[in-house]
């Protein structure tokens, strides 16, 4: 067997990245690193969008790039995290759908969201939270959860990304194997979540394991588990929880992505050139680098670095991005690219946003609902 160029494994790594930056247009040093890495995708946050067309935009030119479609990402959960609420209209939270009581609301709270995403371009959500809505993790993850019982979870969950799915757009289970009891927020800290095996597997997992057949993306946290691991290491860097667990125990056959590998979570346990190879090494498939272009960079080469460097993990870098490009060849989601956005369209979309927004009764919602008031 012919051995690898850096040519074909800089090809391979560039396909199990997906990364932020600053900014809100082309510019010369994003164009050359986009053109440089060929990236699997890129993510928009708030700061990277200022109106439809702008958006349309960036994604656009973003894709122009790359010689592969590119999975064109955003985070649009509704409430607390919606990027869109500033060009669109805030949408409701998963709380406030989700207490709505109907399961036809909760498939128009995906569709809705998916619409809005692929008016601007996007055709990747990372949405919906599958965790569990518990005490410990209120304080946290506030009106993101649906329910403290996982079939009520599945249920919410398995219509969002049926409206996702109709809306054309890539959905996303997260946080694996569950952020329910984590009382830190896993931006800043690792959270250390004692809850014993069988419990996580009855309750946590269930959602993981109900779904796996309709998440694309399942998301790993930042959060250690040590009754289940033996130690403190983050699940986005365990191999049992990834390979052992989700791959195999619960047969999830789409794609594993690390979050955001800038995050302090996972920074806790090593720099981010570490943490790229070892989320890789775990088994994930992909890694999010979501902000700083020289931290995208440095993660990246460290990859090709071990790579070039160590065959076993070159071979699991092979079989990720060959995972990832027939992921890619089969996906509707990326085949073209939206028409610019129209004036008309955005005005629909605000109409539409707001009136699911009454129906829902998040227009009433206190002040505990940042963020979907209209």
């Amino acid at each position: 067997m012919p051995k690898k160029t850096t040519a074909d494994l800089q090809r391979q790594v560039g396909q199990l990245l997906i990364f932020g930056f600053d900014g809100v247009e082309m510019d010369s040093r994003l164009r050359m690193t986009l053109s440089t890495l060929q990236p699997a995708g890129v993510i928009l946050f708030a700061r990277n969008i200022e109106s439809p067309t702008q958006t349309w935009k960036l994604l656009r030119d973003s894709q122009a790039t790359t010689s592969l479609p590119m999975f064109l990402c955003v985070d649009l959960e509704g409430g607390t995290v919606d990027r869109l609420k500033k060009v669109i209209s805030p949408a409701p939270s998963v709380e406030a759908v989700f207490t709505a009581g109907d399961r036809k609301l909760w498939r128009m709270h995906g569709n809705i969201l998916g619409l809005e995403a692929r008016a601007l371009g996007f055709n990747t959500d990372f949405a919906p939270v599958f965790d569990l809505r518990l005490p410990a993790s209120r304080s946290v993850l506030t009106s993101r959860t649906a329910s403290a019982d996982p079939k009520k979870v599945v249920a919410y969950a398995k219509e969002f990304l049926r409206g996702l799915k109709t809306a054309k757009v890539l959905g996303c289970g997260k946080h694996f194997p569950g952020l329910g009891e984590a009382n830190l927020d896993t931006h800043h800290e690792l959270p250390a979540i004692p809850k014993p095996w069988k419990k996580l597997w009855a309750e946590d997992l269930l959602p993981y394991r109900q779904l796996k057949s309709q998440a694309p993306f399942v998301m790993v946290a930042h959060a250690c588990y040590p009754a289940v691991t033996k130690d403190n290491l983050p699940a986005s860097l365990s191999k049992k929880w990834i390979k052992d667990i989700l791959r195999k125990k619960i047969g999830y056959r789409g794609l594993i992505i690390s979050d955001d590998l800038e995050m302090g979570g996972v920074l806790a346990a090593g720099p981010i050139e570490e943490v790229a190879v070892e989320s890789l090494r775990a088994g994930a498939d992909m890694f999010l680098v979501c902000h700083n272009l020289e931290l995208v960079e440095r993660a990246y080469e460290a990859v090709v670095r071990e790579a070039g460097r160590d065959r076993k993990f070159a071979a699991h870098v092979a079989q990720a991005a060959r995972r990832v490009t027939a992921f890619k060849k089969r996906s509707s989601e990326l085949r073209g690219f939206a028409a610019e956005p129209k004036t008309n369209i955005i005005e629909n979309l605000k109409k539409i946003v707001k009136r699911f927004s009454e129906l829902t009764g998040a227009e009433d919602a206190s002040p505990a609902f940042p963020g979907v008031r209209s």
